[in-house]
């Protein structure tokens, strides 16, 4: 893992804010689902790619480099 040197406080919600140089340059965007793992004592986020990156569905989707499209929207696209 590579340290950003960025640190960041969780809210009273238990929030915290990626900043959006982080976000630009990791191509999350706003309603991005975001993966939670942990590793030995760590707390690991990975871009969720299980959803259509155009409609947000969870039906029928499958992978194209690297990235999520639904049948649906896979269809729209073709015609």
């Amino acid at each position: 893992m590579k340290s950003t040197g960025i640190i960041r406080k969780v809210d009273d919600l238990g929030r915290i804010v990626l900043p959006i140089e982080l976000r630009r340059s990791l191509g999350i965007g706003e309603q991005d689902p975001l993966e939670i793992f942990v590793q030995d004592d760590n707390i690991v986020l990975r871009k969720s790619s299980s959803v259509c990156i155009f409609c947000g569905s969870d039906q029928d989707v499958e992978k194209y480099m690297d990235k999520g499209i639904c049948k649906k929207c896979r269809t729209n696209l073709q015609s």
